[in-house]
């Protein structure tokens, strides 16, 4: 009995026999009526319940789930329920999603004719990684008559872990391989020179650069022989991430340092397709999560690994210590990118000297955010004095980041001043336009 369930068709029928009951004390002969119409009310219900509890698994159901979540994006979760009963039925789904997405009101109706299947999907977008339980798919079903309902309960306690933005890796590559992303328009990558690797020597044919004809190797073949270069690999990449006090801000459910992680990962697999090394690292008291720049079978899987287990309290990030690990712990010139956010000059000013430090030897880019929120404001027409006031207020915010960015190429130190949404291609397209220039 602990799966029946009495709808609201009932006691509105209910509702009906009593208004006739009370109007029997003014009509005597609508009393009759009044028995009879409450016998043929407890009838139906009796009939309805040998009609939904007459047979076993009457209703399956399945919930199709994916191997992962991908965090921050759109994800999928399917339904198939089939309905063995002889009869139409009116279902409503309830699936148990996990708490994080605080989403009580989930309720989808399905009208399911006899035999058939019904297959459908929903979406669940995660703000966060780590495990997401789900509780039971309940399948409560009933009859034409309406007036009970059968719970059917399926895959109770389903787990899924959130993992760092995967799904448009393919697509980030296929724009990668074009050497262009699409942001407002086509920014392409010019190539200054021969950035490259010697590869091979081949017979010329026209549209050939003339400047990389071999002359020796014509001489001794009489035709005309050319150099053929290919972009120089096993460079190495190495991604730092500031899990620190200011990389907990969050911009439409997503903090600042998911916004990094789930760069980074789209990073990784953009540079492990270019043939270069990848590697990582995050710190905030401490480095952890280190992982070596490699570029073997598996590394892109590794990587993925230390992002997810990616822990952090949010803490003062220690830049003198970040700045001690890498120079012992990178003995060879690099491109380091590193994830942080500076919001004024002063806290630059603070951490400079250190960032100095590893630009030394290495290729340094500091990748930092807008503030979208402040974005909105510079771009608005103020009607009132107090949003004029919060107008002048932004764009002083607005300004001393340019001065952050202007600070920090006067010391040869590259930068990336992204909105959080446009991250994943403003990065990934710094990193292109590095290899390009063969500055590294």
């Amino acid at each position: 009995m602990k799966n029946l369930y009495i709808n609201t068709r009932f006691f509105f029928s209910l509702i009906g026999v009593g208004m006739v009951y009370v109007l029997a004390f003014f009509f005597p002969f609508l009393m009759w009526v009044a028995h009879i119409m409450l016998l043929i009310c407890f009838l139906a219900v009796m009939v309805d319940y040998l009609l939904m509890f007459n047979q076993k698994n009457a209703v399956l159901a399945q919930r199709i789930l994916p191997e992962k979540l991908s965090n921050g994006d759109e994800n999928f979760v399917k339904i198939d329920i089939k309905n063995n009963y002889s009869f139409t039925v009116s279902t409503r789904i309830i699936d148990e999603i996990p708490f994080q997405f605080q989403k009580r009101d989930f309720l989808i109706k399905k009208n399911i004719e006899s035999g058939k299947n019904t297959y459908f999907q929903y979406s669940l977008e995660p703000k966060e990684r780590g495990e997401y339980s789900f509780g039971n798919l309940n399948v409560y079903a009933s009859s034409p008559l309406g007036f009970v309902s059968r719970r059917f309960n399926f895959q109770k306690d389903a787990m899924l872990p959130s993992y760092p933005s995967f799904v448009h890796l393919r697509k980030y590559e296929l724009m990668a391989l074009q050497s262009e992303f699409m942001l407002g328009g086509i920014k392409k990558i010019r190539k200054l020179g021969h950035t490259m690797e010697f590869e091979q020597i081949k017979e010329y044919v026209p549209g050939d650069d003339i400047r990389t004809i071999n002359w020796k190797a014509t001489s001794k073949t009489s035709r005309l022989m050319v150099n053929q270069f290919q972009d120089e690999k096993s460079q190495r990449i190495f991604i730092l991430i500031d899990k620190g006090r200011t990389m907990k801000m969050p911009f439409n459910g997503l903090s600042l340092l998911d916004y990094s992680i789930n760069a980074a990962m789209a990073l990784s697999h953009i540079i492990l397709k270019k043939g270069d090394r990848a590697g990582m690292m995050t710190f905030s008291k401490k480095t952890e999560n280190k992982i070596a720049a490699e570029n073997k079978s598996g590394q892109l899987k590794k990587i993925s690994e230390a992002l997810y287990n990616i822990k952090t309290d949010f803490f003062e990030s220690d830049f003198n210590r970040l700045y001690q690990d890498v120079k012992y712990s990178l003995n060879q010139r690099s491109l380091i990118l590193l994830f942080t956010n500076f919001e004024t000059l002063d806290g630059l000013n603070r951490q400079l000297k250190y960032l100095r430090g590893i630009a030394k030897n290495h290729l340094l880019v500091v990748v930092f955010f807008k503030n979208s929120e402040l974005q909105t404001l510079i771009h608005k027409n103020p009607e009132s004095m107090q949003e004029i006031y919060d107008e002048i207020v932004a764009e002083k915010f607005e300004f001393e980041k340019k001065l952050i960015i202007q600070e920090l190429r006067k010391y040869g130190i590259y930068t990336v001043y992204t909105l959080p949404e446009n991250l994943n291609i403003d990065v990934i397209n710094k990193y292109l336009e590095i290899k390009a220039r063969g500055i590294l």
